[in-house]
């Protein structure tokens, strides 16, 4: 139980619930929610970042391992299938730009909850292609559904951009 006051033994050394309540507000003091969010931003950003920068040759402009993977390696594994992706050109361009779009937006914290969005539905596609891959895919979507759920925290442009419309009322 937390409480306010310090409670001691009779010994007069503070009492192990007193100690507890110490650790518990320290531990509490260093995940500040505003932090916690930029680094759960961050880390559904990064891995995303890194897999659509491999796919480009230049601006707007695919490289052919990506062509090659949706028309030859990645496989939908729906009931029936597995099927190839339809338009894989179209697919690697759409995942390629998400793939890099939606990353930005986290970091910056701009659009955040779509962005989150975006990304939520990239894993379940991509858990759909990779269906062993599931307990990262999972970490993913935990990561995405926290962003989607309590926002981009204070230390983002969405924040701003809020703050500035109230004060602009």
């Amino acid at each position: 139980m937390i409480t306010d006051q310090p409670m001691t033994t009779a010994s007069g050394l503070p009492s192990p619930g007193a100690l507890i309540d110490r650790a518990n507000h320290l531990v509490q003091a260093l995940a500040m929610p505003s932090l916690v969010q930029l680094v759960l931003r961050l880390a559904l950003a990064v891995p995303f970042w890194r897999s659509g920068m491999l796919k480009w040759a230049g601006f707007l402009k695919l490289n052919d391992t990506a062509v090659t993977l949706f028309s030859d390696e990645f496989m939908l594994h729906l009931p029936g299938g597995p099927y190839h992706f339809p338009a894989p050109t179209m697919m690697a361009f759409l995942s390629g730009s998400g793939e890099i779009m939606f990353p930005v937006l986290l970091a910056l914290g701009l659009g955040t909850r779509f962005a989150a969005l975006g990304l939520l539905v990239m894993t379940v596609i991509v858990e759909l292609t990779v269906p062993n891959g599931w307990p990262i895919h999972l970490t993913w979507a935990a990561m995405a559904l926290g962003i989607m759920a309590y926002g981009p925290g204070h230390i983002s442009l969405d924040h701003l951009v809020c703050r500035a419309r109230s004060h602009g009322r």
